[in-house]
């Protein structure tokens, strides 16, 4: 079993991004309650130090990806995300 890679792409100052920021954080504090055993890497990119992540994410940002695939955009919702999570697990 592999352990799951979750990726939230942004850049400072987006208030959206802000928002999917606590969504993950919550996420991944309710899983590792539940599965502390079962880790979950998460990683954070900004747009702005990765010219190729500008150019595909600009207008969709915050993204979140799951083991390098589109999870959602824009609005990250917390029980859609721990299934997929849980599922990747």
């Amino acid at each position: 079993m592999t352990t799951p890679v979750l990726t939230l792409i942004g850049k400072p100052g987006c208030h959206l991004c802000d928002d999917a920021r606590a969504v993950v954080a919550a996420v991944l504090a309710d899983l590792a309650t539940e599965h502390p055993a079962d880790a979950i890497v998460f990683e954070e990119k900004s747009i702005l130090d990765d010219p190729a992540l500008h150019e595909r994410f600009v207008e969709e940002i915050p993204v979140v990806l799951i083991n390098g695939a589109v999870h959602n955009y824009w609005r990250i919702d917390p029980v859609r995300l721990t299934k997929a999570l849980q599922e990747a697990q």
